[in-house]
């Protein structure tokens, strides 16, 4: 049995590309192609490994890096000035750069209109009470935004780590594993434990069907809203808990 789930949180190269940009602290008027290309084409092999439905979009963008990578390596216009006296040499990278720009400002100004309906929500009509005990707790809880590609960042570690520590050949029954019930096994224990947990420790198994399924049982948990993935500063763990209300497979 294999698994083949095309996953709609992820919003196209360019968001992955820009979120590289981010996490690289990369300028986006200087983009270093090769460095950028290896970490794209890193993120696209873990999302195949996980035999996730890669979108072509992916695999055109990364067929362009590549190409943009060829180009950088062509001689300088200095070193051909007698065969091209009258070509205006053009920067590889700038049609990209252009597209990076004009998506970063279409994603800005929709995070504006997010936050805007954010505060249109903080509107009550009823009496006035001392909200601040509440706000020093959303405060507290509110770590770095989380997004989907922290939580594939995390699964390469994981999968790195499952490479080294691998257990012993054993020959074992195949169970299938269904989505719905891994989300209710992770709801279940986070809700038991009652505190934030590792998300390296949902993955206890070994073995690749069961980290997809885990994987995906995050990912519509998160969808949900029936869990919070939290991460205190760049680059660090992350820790899962189960958020207030629900039970896993509500919509």
């Amino acid at each position: 049995m294999e698994y083949s789930v095309k996953i709609d949180a992820f919003e196209g190269p360019l968001d992955l590309l820009l979120h590289l940009i981010n996490r690289y602290e990369i300028d986006i008027y200087d983009i270093p192609v090769a460095k950028i290309t290896e970490q794209y084409m890193s993120y696209v092999h873990t999302m195949q490994e996980l035999q996730l439905d890669v979108a072509s979009e992916y695999l055109v963008m990364a067929a362009t890096l590549l190409a943009i990578k060829s180009k950088m390596l062509l001689p300088k216009e200095e070193e051909l000035e007698e065969l091209e006296e009258d070509f205006d040499e053009e920067d590889p990278r700038d049609e990209l750069m252009q597209r990076l720009l004009q998506y970063r400002r279409f994603k800005e100004v929709a995070k504006d209109f997010e936050e805007r309906d954010i505060e249109r929500g903080y509107v009550f009509t009823r009496p006035p009470q001392d909200l601040q005990s509440m706000e020093i707790e959303a405060q507290e809880s509110r770590e770095l935004s989380v997004s989907m590609y922290d939580i594939l960042s995390a699964v390469q570690k994981l999968l790195k780590r499952k490479k080294i520590q691998k257990p012993l050949k054993t020959r074992i029954a195949r169970q299938e594993i269904q989505i719905e019930d891994r989300m209710t096994d992770i709801l279940k224990d986070l809700r038991t434990t009652r505190k934030k947990t590792s998300f390296f420790e949902l993955f206890p198994v070994p073995e690749r069907e069961h980290i997809v399924v885990t994987f995906l049982a995050v990912l519509e948990l998160l969808k949900q809203n029936q869990i919070i993935v939290e991460q205190k500063g760049n680059f660090d763990e992350l820790f899962v808990s189960a958020s207030e209300g629900g039970e896993a497979g509500e919509e």
